[in-house]
């Protein structure tokens, strides 16, 4: 039977989007280069046009130069149409690309959405709630240690400013009744040298020549001790 009417052939892939799109690029530009051809023709033929005389001549130039833009005109509905089904194809594979791109998006979603359900089982708010309560009075904790660690010692807690300010008052009320009763004469006098903050006098070194006599202040030889004494 089957060589009689024959078997079925397998028949293979449809066509994906890209080799359609490549398909009609080609032919697309097969259409390009036979327009430009005509293109050239019919520079030539106008060329001849303008160069003839009126005449039966240049009326067969012209009805060739028609014949060529008929032809043109046909070749460029042609182009139009394969640049239609090429727009249509881009419309399709961009639609397509975005479908896939949503679908990767969802499929990393669902398996993000999968991960942190794992992650949360492993992490309780009250586990979260019980730790911030235990650093909390952890805190206080060590605080009030610090607190005990700084107090001083032998200072009573309860002591009363106003009680504190009257003591310094009367302390200071003394100490001005007792430079009172100093008489003015028994009081240290002020240095009046050091209020004026004068430098000290230069004191000369007394020189020693060269046989050994010392001299005086005046720069006079000085008299021996003994002759002061005779």
């Amino acid at each position: 039977m089957k060589k009689i009417f024959g078997s079925k052939k397998d028949k293979g892939p449809p066509p994906s989007i890209q080799d359609a799109t490549e398909r009609i690029n080609k032919r697309g530009e097969t259409v390009d280069e036979k327009i430009r051809k005509l293109d050239e023709e019919l520079a030539r033929y106008k060329d001849q046009i303008r160069k003839t005389r009126p005449g039966p001549t240049q009326e067969a130039i012209k009805a060739r130069a028609i014949r060529l833009l008929k032809h043109k005109r046909m070749y460029e509905e042609q182009r139009n149409m394969l640049y239609n089904q090429t727009y249509n194809l881009d419309q399709v594979s961009f639609a397509a690309d975005g479908l896939k791109d949503a679908q990767q998006t969802m499929n990393a979603m669902k398996a993000a959405n999968k991960e942190l359900k794992g992650m949360m089982k492993t992490v309780k708010i009250e586990d979260i709630d019980n730790m911030q309560d235990e650093m909390t009075d952890l805190m206080d904790e060590s605080n009030e240690i610090q607190e005990t660690l700084g107090r001083s010692y032998n200072i009573p807690d309860d002591v009363d400013e106003e009680e504190l300010m009257g003591e310094l008052d009367a302390l200071e009320s003394d100490m001005e009744f007792e430079s009172a009763a100093v008489p003015s004469y028994l009081q240290p006098e002020p240095d009046f040298d050091a209020g004026l903050n004068l430098p000290a006098a230069p004191t000369r070194p007394a020189a020693v020549p060269a046989g050994g006599q010392q001299e005086d202040e005046l720069g006079l030889p000085a008299v021996p001790r003994a002759s002061l004494r005779s």
